[in-house]
């Protein structure tokens, strides 16, 4: 897949709109009852970057990121201020956000991914495109260090030990994460009158599957 390694400029997105979405097909039977199931296993979020827009130069620097990805041909990263860290945002990343797996003495790479959990129900997240320098790791409690200990791939979000973690061991990480995404448009239409009289273009962005 054509993808830039380079973050939409995070002052850009703050402010945003957007979040997940969900494919679910409904069958109504006769009787009334329903047939739900999904086709997707994951979600996929939607974003307008035109909300951010508050200036010219806001609006010279998202055309000018547009014009550089092409349109919709390149994919590049997005920080999602409402979802950005392993842990809930008001608390600092901890190496033991969340689970990745458990030592077999044998398995030395994990992948990155979040845990939502409500109730008894939880769904997990592959995290692809962890921020470089966020990765905290520990392995049965204890903190590992990135560069001695392991490596983090921030194109893959994999985590890799130079040494397996032992047999039982729990591996934990956290981290700060952005989202691979792509302008959902090849196209951005702009007046100068009426974007300073207050009315932004919709530049609608989407989630890509890795």
């Amino acid at each position: 897949m054509a993808f830039h390694e380079v973050r939409f400029p995070a002052n850009l997105s703050f402010g945003s709109q957007g979040g997940p979405e969900r494919r679910t097909d409904i069958v109504t039977l006769a009787s009334g009852h329903e047939e739900r199931n999904t086709p997707w296993a994951h979600s996929r979020r939607r974003y307008d970057a035109g909300v951010g827009l508050r200036s010219l130069e806001d609006l010279e620097a998202l055309i000018a990121f547009f014009e550089a990805r092409q349109g919709q041909l390149y994919g590049f990263r997005w920080k999602d201020w409402s979802d950005f860290k392993s842990c809930p945002a008001s608390r600092t990343v901890s190496a033991e956000d969340q689970v990745l797996g458990v030592g077999d003495a044998a398995t030395d790479r994990f992948a990155l991914m979040k845990r939502y959990a409500s109730g008894e129900q939880a769904y997990v997240r592959p995290v692809a495109k962890p921020v470089a320098g966020s990765v905290r790791v520990a392995v049965a409690g204890l903190p590992q260090m990135e560069g001695s200990d392991f490596m983090v791939d921030t194109v893959t979000g994999l985590v890799t030990f130079f040494e397996a973690p032992a047999r039982g061991a729990r591996v934990t990480a956290g981290f700060e994460f952005d989202v691979p995404v792509r302008f959902d448009t090849d196209r951005i239409q702009v007046s100068l009158a009426s974007f300073q009289a207050g009315d932004v273009p919709s530049v609608p962005v989407v989630e890509v599957r890795l």
